[in-house]
């Protein structure tokens, strides 16, 4: 009877194990009964540096074990046993890392197709995403809940919710901070976890409310302060309160201000985007900097609020003809992106018109002073974790997860707190307890990289970083071989070709835009 039962159980994961790779047409394959990495030098996620190399043991969707191998011992004993699975993965002289975690991150909309996004985030080792509710709450829960089926090849999904949605309150029942715990109970009932406090910094009282709500449901508070409630509530003042995130630069320089209000030019009009924009970058530079990388940081600290700077995004600001001219526009980002991104004030965050050399300089201060802030925070033991905001300003997904990664570096934290920021960090700000480590127990969300990140983070670039052989041959190496989510193994090489399908398709017919006309060759 027992042979019975296993015989069944065998054909019945063989069956499930055909139809996952038929679903994902050859692009990726598992969840396997076993299967095994082998030889993988392991980069834990914790901050610590590499050990191994490792056989790393995965069943269903769970690292189960890790078995330390020494190549030496082995040799010289001859009869060292190698565990075996349904797929083995020889890892020998490649790094192993936990899946990144984007906690912020668009989808942008048709005719834009979800898989370019799914595709290049999972490609560039993101296997777990938070996404704005870019073509509606509704979509995006459907959208969620097939990845976590496996029905999808995508990331895992944390949708980001507004306060209300999906409730049966009207505004000025929101606007009451009594109504926050029903309000709160109903929105994750159907689903919340990641809850968005943007529109709430008008009142603290509110916005206190709310978060301490959303904590006692489990989920989680970001907060992207706009300018004109910084008056009202500020970047210390959140953390005070209870948010969980603070995303982007807002409301750092304006906690530190030797006034109580930005230094705002009369005419400006906060839904006029080209000045919205302008004027953040120049509040860097009226605030106190000593208090800003002393008190301010110290304070975050304190009230243990997480940093997720996304400063992918924003770098356009301070060079905008590199961030129109980046060498993949053409083969690996999609039109619409070229197109929405602008210059056009008819388009969120196309604001790059009459973008002067002045508006560069205030940027390029402001990226610095945000980044020794990011340094002092970190420096203090605050948590910073890892955001893109993409698909926007220029940010093409997946290349702007490395991207963002090389831009924490460059604020002075070490690449290893980098990484830790993509991973465990990341995943503690999410509430995920299962992810964000290579360990057993731990959902197998991992990453193998063919070179050392820590050596050069353009290694996990998909086309790799530039190097040189010894007989002087400039050659490109590393990239992303396998993202592995829920243990299924996806074969990133054949992703970026599907991407590079639906980019070309993207751009027939399409003629030069005004960034382009003057580059044209007659």
């Amino acid at each position: 009877m027992k042979i019975l039962i296993s015989v069944i159980s065998f054909l019945f994961f063989i069956t499930a194990t055909l139809h996952a790779q038929e679903k994902f047409n050859g692009l990726a394959h598992g969840p396997y009964k076993k299967l095994v990495i082998r030889g993988a030098m392991v980069i834990p996620g914790h901050g610590g540096p590499p050990v191994g190399p490792y056989d790393i043991v995965i069943k269903g969707d769970q690292i189960t074990d890790m078995i330390p191998f020494d190549p030496v011992t082995a040799k010289s004993r001859g009869d060292v046993k190698r565990e075996e699975g349904d797929r083995v993965i020889d890892a020998t002289g490649k790094y192993v890392l936990p899946g990144m975690i984007d906690l912020h991150m668009h989808l942008r909309t048709d005719p834009m197709p979800l898989e370019y996004v799914y595709y290049m985030k999972l490609a560039h080792g993101v296997t777990t995403m938070v996404p704005g509710s870019d073509r509606g709450l509704e979509a995006g829960m459907e959208e969620a809940k097939k990845s976590k089926q496996n029905k999808i090849l995508a990331p895992k999904l944390f949708p980001i919710w507004g306060y209300g949605a999906m409730t049966n309150f009207d505004p000025v029942a929101l606007d009451d901070p009594k109504n926050a715990p029903e309000v709160v109970k109903q929105m994750f009932a159907k689903g919340a976890h990641v809850v968005n406090a943007g529109n709430l910094g008008w009142s603290q009282e509110l916005l206190e409310a709310v978060c301490r709500e959303v904590k006692a449901n489990g989920g989680i508070t970001t907060y992207h302060i706009p300018p004109s409630t910084t008056a009202v509530t500020q970047a210390v003042d959140a953390a005070r309160l209870g948010v969980t995130m603070i995303e982007h630069h807002y409301a750092y320089a304006e906690s530190a201000l030797d006034r109580q209000v930005q230094d705002f030019k009369p005419t400006y009009n906060y839904n006029d985007e080209n000045e919205r924009f302008r004027q953040a970058g120049k509040v860097w530079t009226q605030t106190n900097e000593e208090r800003l990388l002393t008190e301010v940081a110290d304070s975050l600290v304190y009230y243990g609020v997480t940093m997720l700077p996304t400063r992918v995004v924003y770098e356009a600001n301070r060079d905008i003809l590199r961030a129109q001219s980046l060498p993949w526009h053409k083969k690996y980002t999609h039109q619409l992106l070229i197109e929405r991104n602008g210059p056009d004030p008819n388009y969120h965050g196309a604001y790059h018109y009459d973008w002067t050399s002045d508006d560069e300089y205030y940027w390029s201060k402001a990226f610095n002073l945000w980044g020794n802030l990011i340094f002092e925070f970190n420096k203090r033991g605050g948590r910073v974790a890892y955001g893109t905001d993409d698909s926007y300003i220029f940010a093409t997904p997946g290349f702007s997860n490395i991207r963002e990664l090389q831009l924490l570096r460059e604020t002075g934290m070490h690449t290893l707190e980098v990484l830790k920021a993509a991973t465990l960090n990341s995943a503690k700000t999410l509430r995920q307890e299962k992810l964000g480590l290579v360990r057993p127990g731990y959902t197998a969300d991992l990453i193998i990289v063919n070179e050392s990140p820590l050596y050069n983070l353009r290694n996990m670039y998909s086309f790799g970083a530039l190097t040189v052989e010894p007989t002087g041959e400039m050659v490109r190496k590393g990239g992303i071989v396998h993202t592995i989510k829920d243990g299924i193994v996806i074969e990133n090489k054949k992703l970026m070709l599907e991407v590079e399908r639906m980019v070309k398709e993207s751009k027939k017919d399409v003629g030069p835009t005004a960034m382009e006309v003057p580059f044209i060759m007659d």
